[in-house]
């Protein structure tokens, strides 16, 4: 109990260190292009993964033996996570580049990119788990998993609530 509600806080944290609104106005192309690029490589490359890991320490509360076991995984897990973030990041700039002048093939590519740039993602935290999953428990690869799927899902709310729609 003590643990879903530590959670919670970080979660809310996390969400206002990112600032995730649901009242955010949906910002203009024109004006917010390059600040929305910084924004995006800051959230992608920022000090939200010292959050996580604090974060991470807290709630998985490992014993010494797992707490060796946990982060060599964790930190190659990052080092891919960061690899796919950077691909990210260039078709975030392409769309950003090139939103006044998106044809049908562009968002074709563009989509097809984003949407695979997911099963990367999804690849990996299946990879991910499966190590940790051998070198811990399921149950404690599987606590890892839910935890890193929430933090993702607030940055990308973060991301996609400020990307200007497809005209």
């Amino acid at each position: 109990m003590i643990n879903q509600l530590r959670h919670g806080v970080f979660l809310a944290m996390l969400a206002a260190t990112t600032g995730v609104s649901a009242q955010q106005a949906m910002p203009t192309a024109a004006d917010t292009r390059d600040a929305n690029l910084r924004a995006y490589v800051e959230l992608l490359r920022s000090d939200v993964r010292a959050q996580k890991v604090a974060f991470i320490t807290e709630l998985m509360e490992f014993s010494e033996a797992d707490d060796k076991a946990f982060w060599p995984i964790y930190r190659e897990y990052e080092t891919e996570l960061a690899k796919i973030n950077d691909d990210r990041i260039k078709n975030i700039k392409e769309y950003a580049d090139n939103v006044d002048k998106v044809t049908d093939e562009l968002a074709d590519r563009l989509i097809r990119a984003a949407l695979s740039l997911e099963d990367r993602r999804n690849a990996l935290q299946l990879d991910v788990y499966n190590k940790l999953k051998t070198a811990l428990s399921a149950k404690t690869a599987a606590r890892f998993i839910q935890v890193e799927n929430q933090i993702l899902l607030l940055l990308d709310l973060q991301i996609a609530s400020s990307l200007p729609i497809v005209e």
